[in-house]
């Protein structure tokens, strides 16, 4: 068994879950998800949160979220036509960055199947530079913060 501290979490420790349906073409030929689509769900729940939340708009914000960071640990495989449902919280809310725990659940599976972590700064859009994580992106954080 893995030694990650959330291979044994159950998604109820979670403040957020997003279900994911899997594709055809994300099973590669050993037949599962491949490694690289881990990221994909990571960043589609993250960013997902904050769209629905209205804290997010991809095209006009002029202050945006760049990874500067993330990690997958993998325990169990995924394979289509499976859903994946990608468990968010955040663990640490600093002044101008924002580290996401993110766990990944196969179907009704209690434990995670993947787990990792996802860093966002907040730069301006113009200059990439780093700047405070906006008040109401920062509160939106907080709801779910561990």
């Amino acid at each position: 068994m893995s030694k990650h501290p959330l291979a044994t979490v159950p998604r109820s420790d979670f403040p957020h879950v997003l279900a994911i349906p899997t594709r055809w073409m994300d099973n590669d030929v050993y037949g599962h998800i491949n490694n690289v689509h881990y990221y994909s769900f990571f960043d589609t729940a993250v960013n997902r949160f904050s769209i629905d939340r209205g804290v997010l708009d991809i095209h006009n914000d002029p202050v945006v979220g760049y990874v500067v960071d993330s990690g997958c640990s993998y325990f169990a495989p995924i394979a289509y036509p499976d859903v994946v449902h990608a468990a968010i919280r955040v663990s640490k809310l600093g002044t101008s960055s924002v580290r996401y725990e993110i766990a990944l659940y196969r179907n009704d599976d209690a434990l995670p199947a993947a787990a990792g972590h996802f860093v966002h700064v907040y730069v301006n859009r113009a200059t990439s530079t780093p700047v405070p994580i906006p008040p109401a992106v920062r509160e939106v954080l907080a709801t779910i913060l561990a």
